[in-house]
């Protein structure tokens, strides 16, 4: 082969890979990105009395997942300093005994491993439990076009709800009618729950009759249970159980646990079943 038909046969092959590259998007491309809860990495062993760069993140966090009353003027006063003061002590033992881990008040590296997994953005506490009213059991269900994969997932979370409950859902493309809207947003997107890039939240919605239900797009999303990735079927699942009423569970098996590994599919289990039947006898 001459110099000049290498030269050309190069350019073609670095042609076709980088259309193929632009054509065809690693479904990879944000495995590695940094999670917004990295800080915490640096907080581990952390106690009362410390000052370090990142608690304040935290204490904001724990607030944004119901541990801290952000509303009260006391706390509300010290939320963005560093310091490691009684309030967030106290918010550590109430996360330490939500998720079984030894109630210590330090947040030692088993509850640093805990808050770094994402999770759901619904709080772990919640003031109130809302249910749909006896006359709403046929929910129509709209799904953005955001994702055209998105559809198979949560048609299969809808169907395992429906099974288990006194619910059935039907598709409708008047997404504005709808009793259940749901679709991917970014960062911040107008409801007071921003998102936060890939890694932190994964997903939220709201409790009845609202029916507002929103996908991080940034997330790694996959239609099946795939390492590195977050399942969708698993994640539309927990979310569509706050949609019906349903709080956070204890329980590290069920559908409705907050937070979710990647690489991982569950389906639901006594606990959500118990749970669902126990809001709509």
């Amino acid at each position: 082969m001459t110099p000049n038909s290498s030269c050309i046969f190069l350019f073609f092959a670095l042609s076709c890979f980088i259309l193929c590259k632009a054509h065809y998007p690693s479904t990879l491309s944000n495995t590695n990105s940094p999670s917004p809860l990295d800080f915490l990495k640096g907080l581990n062993g952390t106690q009362k009395e410390d000052k370090e760069k990142g608690l304040g993140q935290l204490k904001k966090h724990l607030a944004n997942l119901g541990y801290i009353d952000h509303t009260n003027p006391k706390n509300s006063l010290h939320m963005n300093d560093d310091i490691f003061d009684d309030t967030l002590e106290q918010a550590i033992k109430k996360y330490q005994d939500f998720y079984k881990i030894n109630v210590t008040g330090i947040l030692d590296s088993q509850t640093v491993t805990s808050m770094l997994q994402p999770r759901c953005g619904v709080a772990d506490i919640l003031n109130n439990h809302n249910a749909w009213p006896p006359e709403k059991r046929n929910l129509t269900v709209s799904l953005n076009d955001t994702r055209g994969d998105a559809y198979d997932p949560v048609k299969n979370a809808l169907a395992r709800w429906a099974n288990v409950s006194t619910f059935n859902f039907t598709f409708t493309d008047d997404f504005q009618s709808s009793d259940v809207k749901m679709s991917f947003q970014r960062r911040n997107h107008g409801d007071g729950a921003p998102f936060d890039g890939p890694g932190g939240f994964l997903a939220h919605a709201f409790l009845p009759p609202r029916g507002i239900l929103h996908f991080d797009v940034e997330e790694n999303w996959t239609t099946y249970a795939q390492k590195g990735q977050i399942d969708m079927q698993t994640v539309a699942l927990h979310e569509l159980g706050h949609v019906l009423g349903l709080a956070h569970s204890q329980d590290p098996n069920a559908v409705m646990f907050p937070s979710i590994a990647r690489g991982v599919k569950k389906d639901l289990n006594s606990d959500d079943i118990d749970g669902i039947r126990a809001l709509y006898k």
